[in-house]
């Protein structure tokens, strides 16, 4: 099915709250959206991050296994 939409879109202001990363905001109509997803290594790293380091002793909630070597 083929349909043709002429749209005029006249927008004086908006105010978005708020937009997260799998978000849409969309004014006017689309055939389709596919989704993209682009990851940067802006800070020019090489390696994977060092060890957090312990704040206290600390008991989790809920009990998480060993990390996997």
């Amino acid at each position: 099915m083929n349909l043709t939409i002429h749209q005029s879109i006249s927008i004086y202001m908006i105010k978005v709250g708020s937009i997260t990363n799998s978000s849409v905001l969309q004014i006017g109509s689309t055939g389709s959206i596919q989704a993209q997803s682009d990851i940067y290594n802006t800070g020019g790293y090489t390696g994977p991050a060092a060890p957090a380091e312990p704040i206290g002793s600390v008991t989790p909630i809920i009990p998480l296994s060993p990390p996997v070597q």
